[in-house]
């Protein structure tokens, strides 16, 4: 069986083993997958299946299949498991793993397991676990290998030989002086290549930063994807060594930026999981649904206020949605951008207005591009050029608003702290309702007055 990709045939499989209920065919095939594979099967499951999966795997599975499940998820099968088992779990994985993990957990089960670990792994975790699980202290490892600027390579080489093995995405060493202050790295390529006198003082690269244990998670992830890194110093504000954080770390940041940016658009929580129970699902998405209501009414106001215009003039209520909806799409756009713009780093006070000016401008040729097709239509449909001129000018003043209220909602929010994709959609629609049927309606009121 192919263990680097979880397949539609071994679902398949796996699904026919389930339904016949040979559940020792379904240990077999799911021991053979890699612990991805099998955390992908376990989510791609719902809750009673999952418990199944769980309980068929080998105890020496569990930790790694544990690392590679959704945090809820996670978090879900290690609260029902006793102190001494989760200590023993936890004990094969890295620091940083093992942190993220109990700052998941209730404080009582994490002392309990502190206090299971011996000395050694608990002094190591509580470097760790001094850091927030969102900045570079809380990604890091503390498993590291460290060397002096005076050794020779020949040194270095041997002291590396002595070991049964070196910590994974190893890719340079790390030079230290005394007093563990970061001096600088040491590729391994570096080492292979050259001769085996010369000291690391001579070869080792001193133009590379290391990474400060605050620096937020988004920032690292920026810093690896720019520069190509595979592992990073970590240092404290004495510039003294704390750990080092290696590219799997990076790719959990970034996918979790990417869900968060993707759930948050649609007023969705970051732990919402596709086969959450209704009594999970149904609450978490009444809190926006509420929100989007109380916007909704502001809009209907805006339509009572005009309506004897309306009663007057039946087609303007035929027409009212296709102003907003256009408004709402053309927001939407421009929000999409301004917001990838700034989980991705590249929005300063520098480009800011420069960004808003080419909004407006995208917005206001579009809207009159749109306003001269949808006047058109109109007339024609209706039989009435004032009702196309009002529609038509409407269209461009509300897609005018939506280019620049769709970059200027974020940009606002993030300068107030608040996260544009969580709030960003919900004021943009809000705003893009409101401008469109007091535009299209003030105008009617105007002309059919």
């Amino acid at each position: 069986m192919n263990t680097s990709v979880t397949t539609e045939q071994q679902l398949a499989q796996l699904d026919r083993a389930l339904d016949a209920g040979t559940l020792r065919d379904v240990a077999g095939m799911v021991g053979d997958l890699s612990p991805g594979d099998v955390a992908h099967l376990i989510t791609s499951y719902p809750p009673r299946i999952r418990q199944v999966l769980w309980s068929l795997l080998e105890a020496e599975q569990e930790a790694d299949v544990l690392n590679e499940l959704p945090e809820e998820l996670r978090n879900q099968f290690l609260v029902e498991m006793e102190p001494s088992a989760l200590a023993s779990i936890v004990g094969q994985l890295d620091d940083d793993d093992v942190a993220d993990i109990l700052h998941e957990l209730p404080e009582s089960i994490t002392e309990q397991v502190l206090g299971i670990m011996d000395e050694t792994d608990r002094s190591r975790l509580a470097t760790v676990l001094a850091f927030p699980d969102d900045v570079a202290g809380g990604l890091m490892s503390t498993d590291t290998i460290t060397i002096r600027a005076d050794l020779t390579l020949d040194v270095v080489m041997r002291y590396l030989r002595r070991h049964a093995e070196i910590p994974e995405n190893t890719d340079s060493l790390i030079v230290v002086n005394r007093e563990d202050h970061f001096v600088g790295i040491l590729p391994i390529r570096t080492l292979l290549v050259s001769d085996p006198q010369q000291s690391v003082r001579e070869m080792m690269l001193t133009n590379r930063d290391a990474i400060p244990a605050l620096l937020p998670a988004a920032e690292v992830a920026r810093l690896f994807e720019r520069n190509d890194w595979i592992s990073a110093p970590v240092i404290d504000e004495q510039n003294r060594l704390l750990g080092r954080i290696t590219i799997d770390d990076v790719v959990d940041v970034i996918r979790e930026e990417a869900d968060h940016s993707l759930t948050s658009l649609g007023g969705i929580a970051d732990d919402e999981d596709t086969f959450s129970t209704v009594l999970q699902t149904a609450p978490r998405r009444a809190l926006w649904l509420g929100i989007n209501l109380i916007t909704a009414f502001i809009a209907a106001s805006v339509i009572n206020v005009f309506q004897d215009t309306i009663e007057k003039v039946v087609a303007l209520a035929v027409l009212m949605p296709i102003v907003a909806s256009m408004g709402g799409i053309a927001g939407t756009q421009t929000l999409t951008v301004l917001i990838r713009g700034i989980a991705m780093g590249q929005l300063n006070s520098r480009n800011q207005r420069w960004l808003v000016g080419r909004e407006a401008m995208v917005g206001l040729v579009n809207g009159a591009l749109w306003a001269l097709v949808v006047a058109v239509a109109a007339s024609l449909w209706f039989d009435d050029w004032t009702l196309a001129v009002i529609i038509g000018a409407a269209m461009i003043i509300n897609l005018l608003t939506a280019g620049v209220a769709g970059a200027l909602i974020p940009l606002t929010l993030k300068r107030w702290g608040i996260d544009p994709a969580l709030a960003g959609g919900v004021l943009l629609t809000t705003v893009t309702d409101v401008v469109g049927f007091l535009s299209f309606l003030g105008l009617a009121a105007a002309f059919y007055a």
